[in-house]
């Protein structure tokens, strides 16, 4: 079995189009988080992007400044871990993520160790 980071690529700024009812949304990832429920190691949703610290190493300090790292329209909205036997199975279950939650998905192996 092989795990991968499917991350939710969502738009905190500009609602997409048709994207008019947030509790629809939530109450369909809620239901398709159900259906995944034995193949997720982790998972969940994040805050919006102006709530980020981002701490670096610059110099032999730590420097810590709010906001996202990358400054984009789009940030990581939310992300699954999930452990299935190949990448057509995680794609699977992506293109059903992405319905749920209106929004892209990225679908990642991690490294194996």
């Amino acid at each position: 079995m092989t795990q991968y980071l499917l991350t939710v690529h969502h738009d905190y700024y500009n609602a997409a189009p048709g994207r008019t009812n947030d509790e629809q949304i939530f109450a369909d990832v809620a239901a398709f988080n159900a259906t995944i429920a034995e193949q997720t190691v982790f998972g969940g949703g994040l805050e919006a992007p102006d709530t980020a610290t981002v701490v670096a190493e610059r110099d032999g300090q730590l420097v810590m400044t709010d906001g996202p790292y990358a400054e984009s329209k789009e940030a990581v909205g939310g992300f699954w871990v999930i452990e299935v036997p190949d990448l057509d199975a995680a794609l699977a279950i992506a293109g059903r993520a992405t319905a749920a939650c209106r929004a892209p998905i990225e679908v990642r192996p991690f490294e194996a160790v």
